[in-house]
């Protein structure tokens, strides 16, 4: 038996911070009819559902790529476009966590050192401090107020020396490639302060407030090999990308992406070196890593361009190997709860069910992540909407592909 169900605009807007969205016009939602089948066994009768949504009007005008994929079954239950190349959006941030923690663990740190050089006579550092940085996005003031501690703890009133910034850690490149002029894009230093570039002057401000004399200059240098650490801070790579995934931060994500790049062990990390890591990881899973492209790690970059079937592989990837799922999971965005899909897929059967990350630039609106189905299956999916005009349309259809997933048919 076919059953016509009217289809209910979608009235809640998604909470991003990955771009601005602009007003959205009526969704082109509001008038359409999906066909539900009550008669055809599983997954037969969530196909047919989906298909009826691809009739409407905005495929027209737009492109999406989609596959679904069974976890307990291994197989694919849904495909459509799933190889074409598209732009993913902060769906990028994924690629870009299961490649940090499948390279890095899930013990990583993200470090900052303050180190000195010379000797200590007296009340005096007869040498120089170096801040060492390793591109921490949490590095804060509780931090640099550790880092000043430190040395007056050591009894240090005067530093007859100079005072330098190390950021070999990673190039000097302060934007992605591909990245618009006119974002409100974060700077890729290496040392940062609550997310600006502000540390050697805040440091040294910290010092003469704690009466710590600087008798030389600011300057940038890197550390010598001999050099003694005085403090070091550090966040977990479950710190880091809890905000990453959770509110679609695209520092972090970036931090995150060249945190992978120096695990090459080439000095300074680079971009190129993130981009050949995560392409061997895509080869290692039986797809070419040379058909994408990767531009950066938090999905702001125009070059960027996947497909729903790498996004999927990766989560299937993942769900296979619990040391990157049991961090992964918990740092996705839950449906009706947290992050950016707080206020989106609040119905029964997709509230604390659908875990996912979202993806919003001009143009393109996209959603890949995991959810258990009517069934009792596990699924991961990718959708990726592109040539949406309205970022609005593009999440009311995949909040039905997912309700369509969840719901009892």
């Amino acid at each position: 038996m076919f059953v016509v169900v009217p289809l209910q605009a979608q009235t809640d807007n998604e909470e991003f911070t990955e771009d601005n969205d602009t007003t959205e016009q009526d969704s082109v939602w509001s008038d359409s009819l999906v066909v539900k089948n009550d008669t055809l066994p599983w997954p037969q009768n969530v196909q047919a559902a989906i298909d009826g949504l691809l009739m409407n009007d905005m495929f027209q005008t737009s492109q999406v790529g989609l596959m679904i994929w069974d976890l307990d079954a291994d197989s694919a239950i849904y495909r459509r476009n799933e190889r074409q190349l598209m732009r993913p959006a902060s769906t990028m941030k994924v690629i870009t966590a299961i490649t940090a923690l499948d390279r890095l663990g899930g013990s990583y740190q993200f470090k900052t050192e303050l180190c000195y050089t010379g000797r200590i006579d007296s009340c005096v550092l007869n040498g120089d401090v170096y801040c060492v940085g390793g591109f921490d996005p949490r590095f804060n003031t509780d931090d640099m107020r550790a880092f000043v501690e430190g040395l007056h703890k050591m009894g240090i009133d005067t530093i007859r020396g100079n005072i330098y910034s190390d950021k070999s850690m990673k190039d000097r490149n302060l934007l992605g490639e591909g990245w618009c002029w006119d974002d409100d894009n974060p700077v890729l230093s290496p040392l940062l302060l609550s997310r600006k570039d502000v540390f050697m002057d805040r440091f040294y401000t910290e010092l003469r407030k704690l009466g710590i004399y600087v008798t030389g200059s600011i300057g940038e240098k890197r550390k010598p090999e001999d050099a003694n650490c005085i403090v070091r801070r550090f966040h977990t790579i479950d710190q880091i990308m809890m905000r990453m995934l959770k509110e679609s931060d695209n520092l972090y994500a970036e931090a995150m992406f060249y945190q992978i790049a120096a695990a090459t062990g080439n000095h300074p990390a680079t971009a190129k070196s993130a981009r050949a890591l995560i392409r061997q990881l895509v080869g290692k899973l039986g797809l070419d890593g040379s058909r994408y492209e990767f531009a950066d790690g938090s999905g702001l970059s125009l070059y960027n361009y996947v497909s729903a079937e790498l996004e999927v592989r990766l989560l299937r990837y993942a769900f296979e190997n619990a040391n990157i799922y049991n961090h992964l999971l918990p740092a996705l965005p839950i449906a009706g709860q947290d992050g950016t899909l707080k206020r989106r897929m609040q119905s029964e059967f997709t509230r604390g069910n659908v875990h996912a990350k979202t993806g919003t630039v001009t143009g393109i609106s996209s959603l890949c992540g995991y959810l258990t189905a009517a069934n009792g299956h596990h699924l991961c999916f990718s959708i990726i909407n592109q040539g949406v005009m309205h970022g609005k349309n593009g999440r009311t259809f995949q909040d039905k592909v997912c309700s369509i997933l969840c719901s009892p048919q």
